[in-house]
């Protein structure tokens, strides 16, 4: 199995900029690929942006340009990094990673709450 630790999260104002992180451990070595995705309150869980193990990137509609994903295998991380925030950002954000052969884990969430 494995386990996602999150970090960042907190309340900007909108036009700034936050960056989260997710650290990856256990079974590291059978993830595939890893991911953001966010709730917003009344909202259904959406994906934000994946990445997978060779460094291909997904993103949806509403954050192109704006927010980046990486990835440090070297560290098992998976980086956002979020500019231009908008109001409409605002959401619990989760960490997800998907394995081969088993299914995908989940972070315990992080709060982004964008100010106008």
């Amino acid at each position: 199995q494995v386990q996602l630790v999150e970090s960042g999260g907190g309340l900007v104002q909108a036009g700034g900029s936050l960056k989260l992180s997710c650290v990856a451990s256990g079974r590291i070595f059978s993830i595939d690929a890893m991911g953001w995705y966010r709730q917003a309150p009344g909202k259904q869980r959406e994906l934000v942006a994946t990445i997978s193990n060779g460094g291909s990137t997904n993103y949806a509609d509403s954050v192109k340009d704006r927010f980046t994903v990486s990835r440090d295998n070297t560290k098992n991380t998976v980086t956002l990094q979020m500019n231009s925030l908008k109001p409409e950002d605002t959401a619990v954000y989760y960490c997800n990673a998907a394995l081969y052969g088993f299914p995908s884990y989940w972070g315990q969430g992080t709060q982004v709450t964008v100010s106008s």
